[in-house]
């Protein structure tokens, strides 16, 4: 898009030879311009839904995880003699926080690169979108 920007700016009218998501529009209204920003809107935020669901959520599954495993190992301490047995089975149910906040970090860090990318990308298509307008 940055290219087709530039092309626009340089005076050119044709987007045929870029790949522009406008190039596609015959009818350059502004009406026509809009619809194509939003379809590339949401084409650029595809899935975004998705990686916050499991950015925000994964951290509370492993949580969930962590408090069954210490209940569990509280149920078993009635019947074992020994406290050397509550730190071994503490530190394993503690993985399933760390595996939720493992989940969690990377989705989180590509749900905002992919955002801010979407963003960029919409400034640039209304850019384009401007200079179109103008040229009329």
């Amino acid at each position: 898009e940055k290219e087709s920007l530039e092309t626009l700016l340089l005076g050119e009218k044709d987007l045929s030879r870029t790949d522009s998501i406008l190039r596609k529009c015959n009818d350059t209204t502004s009406n026509h311009l809009e619809i194509y920003k939003n379809l590339a809107s949401r084409r650029a935020s595809a899935g975004l839904t998705w990686l916050s669901i499991i950015a925000s959520t994964s951290p509370f599954i492993g949580l969930f995880g962590t408090v069954i495993s210490i209940l569990e190992t509280f149920g078993g301490l009635g019947t074992q003699n020994s406290l050397s047995i509550i730190a071994p089975k503490i530190s394993e149910a503690l993985v399933a926080t760390g595996c939720g906040i493992l989940v969690a970090i990377p989705a989180y860090t590509f749900h905002l690169i992919i955002k801010r990318k979407a963003f960029e990308l919409l400034s640039i298509i209304d850019s384009e979108i401007k200079v179109i307008s103008s040229s009329k």
